[in-house]
């Protein structure tokens, strides 16, 4: 009722608001009127109409009864109630047992899915493994082919060298090991090859020198990382063979007082690929080149070369009384002032190309005269293993073959 009586309280306002206007009226203040008392008319029908138990009017749905005292009877439709029968009916059991195969089915899908993605967990981490190890593979097949490859150069390398050995020894035609150990590099050569041409003397394969200047560097013996002086190098001989024997490992200080002569010793460095050194000038005076203290102090003293005569068998005639004298005096100044530069245990050698006792003994007795900090030593010859220690040691031109040297070998026992 509510429904209809709403929407008629405007049409009715508009209606009187028309009516009023069509009579002449003033149709606004109808209009209000219409208003107010239309909303009034509108309760008062809604008051005086039957109601329901709850306070509602009575339903549409619901049938109204006049009892002969005036009261209203009421009668509502009964409420639907479930049976037993029809829970128990098949419909509903067919219902219940769909509704649990669903129940199962889902429960059964669930456990799959996580089935599926345990067994794609496993999958995914076989794969994995399968990549790893084949990237192992891969790598190991990669390092032995590069070791197949290392090892065919080393081989060519072997061989190439062998070859290079092969072809010395034909060049070399008559030549042979001057001994045992290290003197089994050591190669006495006889024939008339001029050696100075051979391809591999240019490649630095080999360098010739006196086997009494080889002894000299067998009896300094220096050791693989040590620091040595070799102070008067003049072309390098002795330098390159100090380096041979320390494997050119260390440090060796190269001087001389001719700038030529340390700028033949480079190219004859290069040549034979010897890089452990560093070359100086010195003139002999009390400055040194380098404050370094040193492991070994080699003096081959510029000298009257007595012992070469059989080399150079003109010198006889160009050597004086006076050089010796002069020589001498400056082979002591040598001694005196490179000793200083012997480190503490350290070895100091000194040797010459002759065999004249001014250049000799006289020279080792003014020097440990004036100097107490040294003890000489006594050495084999290294040409002659079985030989007894001596100092000093005489290498004479007869012996061997080679020039006649004159060695002597201190160690310092006081502090440099």
């Amino acid at each position: 009722l509510e429904l209809v009586l709403l929407p008629a309280i405007p049409a009715a306002v508009v209606a009187v608001a028309l009516l009023a206007k069509e009579r002449g009226r003033p149709w606004l203040t109808w209009s209000l009127l219409s208003l107010l008392i239309t909303p009034l008319f509108s309760l008062i029908i809604l008051l005086l109409l039957p109601r329901s138990d709850s306070g509602d009017p009575l339903s549409t749905s619901e049938k109204s009864k006049h009892s002969a005292d005036g009261h209203i009877k009421t009668e509502t439709s009964p409420t639907p109630q479930i049976t037993s029968e029809h829970r128990s009916s098949p419909e509903l059991e067919r219902a219940e047992k769909n509704l649990e195969d669903a129940r199962e089915k889902r429960e059964k899908a669930k456990q799959d899915r996580i089935a599926a993605e345990q067994e794609l967990s496993r999958l995914s981490a076989l794969i994995a493994q399968a990549k790893m190890e084949q990237e192992a593979g891969n790598a190991d097949i990669k390092n032995t082919e590069t070791l197949k490859a290392q090892t065919i150069q080393m081989a060519a390398q072997l061989k190439q060298e062998i070859d290079k050995t092969e072809e010395i020894n034909k060049k070399l035609e008559e030549e042979s090991a001057f001994g045992d150990g290290l003197l089994a590099d050591i190669l006495e050569y006889v024939g008339d090859a001029d050696l100075f041409r051979t391809t591999e003397f240019q490649a630095g394969e080999f360098e010739i020198q006196d086997i009494s200047s080889q002894a000299v560097g067998l009896i300094c013996a220096p050791l693989p990382g040590q620091t040595w002086w070799d102070v008067c190098a003049g072309e390098g001989g002795k330098t390159l063979h100090l380096s041979a024997l320390m494997q050119n490992r260390g440090l060796i200080w190269a001087s001389d007082r001719a700038a030529w002569r340390l700028q033949k010793l480079r190219r004859r460095t290069a040549r034979a690929r010897v890089f452990n050194y560093r070359a100086a000038g010195w003139n002999g005076g009390a400055k040194l080149p380098t404050k370094t203290k040193f492991d070994g102090v080699l003096v081959d003293a510029p000298c009257s070369g007595i012992g070469t005569w059989q080399r150079n068998p003109h010198a006889r005639w160009t050597t004086s009384a006076q050089d010796l004298k002069e020589l001498g005096a400056l082979q002591k100044q040598l001694l005196c002032h490179a000793s200083a530069a012997v480190k503490p245990g350290g070895k100091l050698i000194y040797a010459v190309c002759t065999l004249v006792r001014s250049e000799t003994t006289e020279v080792v007795e003014t020097f440990e005269a004036q100097d107490s900090d040294f003890a000489r030593l006594a050495v084999r010859n290294p040409l002659e293993v079985k030989s007894p220690a001596s100092a000093p040691l005489y290498f004479w031109p007869q012996q061997y073959g080679g020039n006649g040297m004159f060695v002597t070998v201190w160690t310092r026992t006081g502090s440099a």
